[in-house]
């Protein structure tokens, strides 16, 4: 017998239903692509960091974040498992990554998300709705990982009205900032020359079974050793910087006061944040993409996640650090980026 009324409109209730359901999902995946199209994510399928989402800050104008930052990633997801996510400064009137914009990283609310923050930025003013994320992360009791520039990651106008006007790296009411109060230093000053005298990472005695220097035994960047001169004495030193001659690795030390003492380099410690909860940090004043074809120094970085995220049990002395794509970096300096590069650009094929 056909179907009654009442059956006929039951079924076309069910048919509005299944529609909007897929119409919602359709939206939805959409909505997500639109989003993801200003950041990059990297599946980490096998290895110990299964399970745990690392995500990466990038915007610097001087030492190309930008790059050096997605191939690290690259390594911790395909090599170790993560799952990794850069983020980047968009041009929000193109979508490109543009190092020089000072206000804009979209995707902060990932951090929502994370085990992990890994930032290397200098000198950002981001609005207040995407610096409340990472604030938010600050205060969560997760650790953090800075590279370089995120000593001085932040530099608001003074007379700003923002809540997180403290967080500029010559705060007064905070001293230092973000960099000094969290990282355990601000941007003092370049200690080495810049530009002319490079970095040897020497490893502190004192804390060579220390699980992130685990395998580490060579690290050297063109990049000049910063000056330090905040960081507490109950912070731990991994790696002083012995600042050398030129700028090559085979460059003797320099004589004199600047490798006596030596400026720490690399080094872990504990901050407890507004919600009482403590997060492990690690902080290096290396960092540059240039600085990151030391394989000593990517060892270092790697086995810093680890230690970050509790599985200092998991690192290997032999760990693969090698890169996952082609890695040919430019050399730091101001508006040398490289123009015309969206997110997308930087997905593995």
């Amino acid at each position: 017998a056909p179907p009654g009324k009442n059956e006929k409109k039951h079924q076309a209730m069910r048919t509005l239903k299944r529609l909007t359901v897929w119409v919602g999902l359709w939206m939805a995946a959409a909505l997500t692509v639109a989003e993801a199209k200003d950041w990059v994510t990297y599946e980490g399928k096998q290895g110990p960091g299964v399970g745990k989402h690392i995500v990466f800050l990038t915007g610097d104008e001087e030492y190309r974040s930008e790059e050096g930052l997605p191939m690290l990633a690259q390594i911790l997801a395909v090599r170790h498992g993560f799952k990794c996510t850069v983020l980047f400064a968009i041009n929000p009137a193109d979508g490109l990554i543009t190092p020089t914009v000072l206000t804009n990283i979209p995707g902060m609310e990932l951090l929502a998300t994370a085990d992990l923050c890994v930032l290397k930025l200098r000198f950002r003013q981001l609005p207040d709705a995407q610096m409340k994320h990472f604030v938010d992360y600050v205060n969560s009791g997760k650790p953090i990982i800075g590279l370089r520039t995120a000593t001085h990651a932040f530099n608001y106008n003074p007379k700003s009205e923002s809540p997180y006007k403290k967080y500029s790296f010559n705060a007064k009411d905070w001293p230092g900032g973000f960099g000094q109060q969290v990282l355990g230093e601000t941007w003092v000053n370049h200690h080495g020359r810049h530009g002319s005298e490079s970095t040897r990472g020497v490893i502190n005695n004192d804390f060579q079974s220390h699980p992130i220097l685990r395998g580490v035994k060579d690290i050297w960047g063109p990049t000049d050793v910063y000056t330090v001169s905040h960081l507490p004495k109950e912070d731990s030193v991994l790696v002083w910087g012995q600042v050398l001659t030129g700028m090559k690795p085979t460059d003797p030390p320099l004589d004199g006061p600047k490798n006596n003492p030596m400026m720490p380099l690399a080094w872990v410690r504990q901050y407890k944040g507004e919600s009482g909860k403590s997060s492990k940090v690690f902080t290096t004043t290396m960092g540059a993409s240039v600085d990151l074809e030391s394989e000593g120094l990517r060892r270092l970085l790697v086995n810093a996640c680890y230690w970050a995220v509790g599985l200092e049990d998991k690192i290997s002395a032999q760990g693969n650090v090698d890169y996952v794509s082609e890695f040919k970096p430019l050399w730091f300096g101001f508006g040398k980026f490289k123009p015309g590069v969206k997110p997308a650009d930087l997905e593995l094929k």
